[in-house]
């Protein structure tokens, strides 16, 4: 259980408490205080422990740069919010072991993804006929298995402060790991964690019926759940399920808290689409309209071994029976960014196969297709793997094969006259550099407020992969993003700038100690020292590059999936494995 307290901009706290605050080690305050001068000085205390004033340390960590920090504070609107127990809610020490084990990064992105499937806080506008419509707010988001809190805090990052936050685990340190995340989150409003076994003894029963949305990737490496314990439980609205099927279990565990209309999204294994121990259970869900999307995943979106599909369901009110299941494959998408973070895109993408009901295949970035729950329930399996449906059924003919095959020897002959042939510098000619603190001096460049919106031309600098990139001026800056540079464009190329500012960045080793990039190691960092169009002829070159990379990126998914069709269209009888002569010179002009 958490509760709620203020921070008095007053309070004095010492290099031990600061250093706790903000998630560093002690060592890095003292640090701090040894290299820049305007750090905050001691306002009480004595001379082997000192304490500062924490208005005016979180006041530096900001105008140095460091405000990723503030968010560990938990520096909020509304004050902090603090977790009881004898750590008061700190990790300990084994705890980022025991991370680094996990995939975070599949963990984080897989969040993002669940959380964006969820409807807006306030449905304004939205119809009756919209697949995730709600008619008011979202007052509570509810993880019933939430670890860490990743998936909490990626509905924290969406809805901020306009809902509340619960989640239980059974894990007591990620519980605490969990609270504090949640506590040093900048923007989150109240939340409650809770530490228990979600199936063996629920610790929000007064939840039940009442969420307005749930999310969930449930822990499949523990041990089953005790079917003969929880054989009346009220939660099994659709059938009891078989102690295999602890997916099942988890789904129908999630679906029982959500009040009319609300919706879940549930992270399962592909068994769950097919098992025969389940079919009963789902074709339930189908049949009362509990079920409204199958999304499978790559692999590689998932910390789980193996595909992954999340379970869209929304509890009807009133007569909702009919509307189709919508089924989405990105199993086999090579370029991860394919598969949506926002909402809209997805409304977008479920829009391309709603149209004239549960119809055929749409195109889009992935293969999407409405099926009535009739035709789900027909064969009597009630199989909801979509590659049953967008995949087996989205049978390419030889002329669509065809075209698409010339189409990619086009873009193969252009690609090749594009690939880089560079001159080998001459001797000697090594660079002279010049820092960024230089450049700012003389007004060449700015270095603006963490948080100020991005502009075309901007330099951004973000503790992703590339690390450092030229704005086109469609990015939002978010909390990851550290600083942003704006230069003068009469006298600096963006494109130049990012490109060799990057590995100054990434050589920094600070981060490693404190968590990010200060704005006086920016400044030390260098880029060479040449005239504005020597810049451009590179930043033109860079960005150059910078497409040809995407072009192939996207040849590779294309020319993947041109293979995978030809091979299903050989199996399925509408190719043959006649040849057809390659493509004449005539035909490469008309494309």
């Amino acid at each position: 259980m958490v509760r709620h307290v203020e921070i008095d901009g007053q309070e004095e706290l010492t290099a031990a408490a600061i250093a706790r605050r903000i998630g560093v080690g002690r060592a890095a305050v003292s640090n701090w205080r040894r290299r820049y001068d305007d750090f905050p000085g001691p306002v009480g205390g004595n001379g082997t422990n000192p304490t500062f004033r924490w208005v005016a340390v979180a006041d530096w960590l900001e105008r140095s740069g460091r405000a990723g920090q503030l968010a560990r504070a938990g520096r909020t609107e509304t004050g902090t919010q603090a977790l009881d127990g004898p750590t008061g809610g700190w990790a300990t020490r084994d705890e980022p072991v025991e991370r680094a084990r996990r995939n975070v990064v599949a963990e984080q992105r897989l969040a993002r993804v669940l959380v964006s499937l969820l409807p807006p806080t306030v449905a304004a506008g939205a119809g009756d006929d919209d697949l995730f419509a709600t008619a008011d707010d979202l007052p509570v988001v509810f993880d019933p298995a939430c670890g860490d809190g990743t998936l909490l805090l990626a509905a924290a990052d969406r809805f901020e402060n306009g809902v509340r936050l619960f989640g239980q685990d059974i894990d007591e340190r990620l519980t605490r790991s969990a609270a504090l995340g949640l506590r040093g989150h900048p923007l989150a409003g109240p939340y409650d964690v809770r530490l228990g076994d979600s199936l063996r003894g629920n610790r929000f029963t007064e939840l039940l019926g009442k969420a307005a949305a749930v999310v969930c990737e449930p822990p499949f490496d523990r041990p089953g759940w005790p079917a003969d314990e929880l054989a009346t439980d009220r939660r099994w609205e659709f059938g009891r399920p078989a102690p295999r099927d602890g997916d099942l279990a988890w789904v129908q565990h999630c679906y029982a808290h959500l009040r009319p209309r609300g919706t879940a999204v549930v992270a399962v294994s592909p068994r769950a689409c097919v098992s025969l121990s389940g079919q009963a259970i789902r074709n339930l869900m189908i049949g009362k309209g509990a079920l409204r999307a199958v999304i499978a995943l790559p692999a590689e979106m998932s910390a789980m071994a193996g595909e992954t599909c999340l379970w869209v369901l929304r509890r009807p009110r009133g007569d909702e029976e009919d509307e189709p299941v919508v089924l989405v494959d990105f199993s086999a998408a090579v370029d991860l960014a394919a598969v949506p973070q926002q909402f809209g895109e997805w409304r977008q993408l479920f829009g391309l196969a709603m149209p004239g009901g549960a119809g055929r295949v749409r195109p889009g970035p992935a293969p999407t297709r409405a099926v009535s729950r009739a035709r789900l329930l027909q064969d009597g399996e009630a199989n909801v793997l979509p590659s049953r449906y967008v995949t087996t059924e989205a049978q390419a003919g030889a002329d669509d094969i065809a075209l698409v095959t010339r189409q990619l020897e086009a873009v193969h002959a252009r690609l090749g006259a594009g690939l880089p042939h560079y001159a080998a510098a001459r001797a000697g000619g090594d660079f002279a550099y010049v820092t960024l603190a230089e450049l700012e001096r003389v007004g060449a460049l700015k270095i603006r407020p963490r948080g100020t919106t991005p502009h075309a031309g901007d330099v951004l600098v973000w503790p992703r992969t590339p690390g450092v990139i030229a704005a086109t001026g469609e990015e939002r800056t978010d909390s990851m993003t550290t600083h942003i540079i704006e230069p003068d464009l009469a006298r600096l190329d963006p494109d130049f700038v990012a490109t060799f500012l990057r590995p100054e960045v990434e050589a920094v080793p600070i981060p490693r100690t404190i968590g990010v990039l200060g704005r006086e190691d920016l400044r030390r960092c260098r880029i060479p020292r040449l005239s504005i169009a020597e810049q451009r002829h590179y930043g033109a070159e860079f960005r150059r590059l910078s497409e040809l990379r995407t072009a192939l990126t996207t040849l590779a998914r294309l020319g993947t999936t041109v293979i995978d069709q030809t091979l299903h269209g050989l199996t399925a009888g509408t190719l043959t494995p006649d040849r057809l002569p390659p493509m004449t010179p005539t035909h490469k002009e008309n494309l």
